[in-house]
């Protein structure tokens, strides 16, 4: 279980784009369980939508992207997690994304995502966001891990 401080020590991103408020399970090189939780405070709502707030699917998919990103850099070696310091996880594609259900203030976003395929520094994703254990969002994430 990561919370969200040791997650900044491992992801670049920082408020208003950091998208994952916990870890709850992760079995390196396999999967990885986290969530978020939305609320109304959030910048986004300002203009997504007045009187009828509803959560960016792309910023779901972000979402699930730094999950994965936690979980492949976990993943590493020891040797790798140092100079890991020095990379950051880029999209290559996503595919096969659909949107299931709308994402409100208040909801715990809840991601979920398998490893498909690890070669080198290429990922290939199956994620999953839930809300109430209700499907949101699928996609499939593929990345690269870079140097900075």
């Amino acid at each position: 279980m990561l919370d969200v401080v040791a997650i900044q020590e491992i992801l670049p991103h920082r408020f208003p784009f950091l998208l994952v408020d916990r870890v709850t399970e992760i079995d390196e090189g396999k999967s990885i369980k986290a969530y978020k939780n939305v609320s109304i405070s959030e910048p986004v709502f300002e203009g997504h939508f007045p009187g009828h707030p509803i959560y960016p699917g792309v910023m779901i998919i972000e979402g699930m992207a730094q999950a994965g990103g936690v979980l492949a850099f976990k993943s590493a070696s020891k040797e790798e997690q140092e100079a890991a310091k020095d990379k950051v996880v880029y999209f290559m594609s996503i595919d096969k994304c659909k949107f299931r259900n709308p994402v409100r203030p208040g909801d715990r976003l809840e991601y979920e995502l398998e490893v498909i395929k690890h070669r080198g520094n290429i990922w290939v994703l199956d994620g999953k966001a839930y809300v109430d254990g209700k499907l949101v969002a699928e996609a499939e994430l593929k990345a690269m891990i870079v140097e900075k």
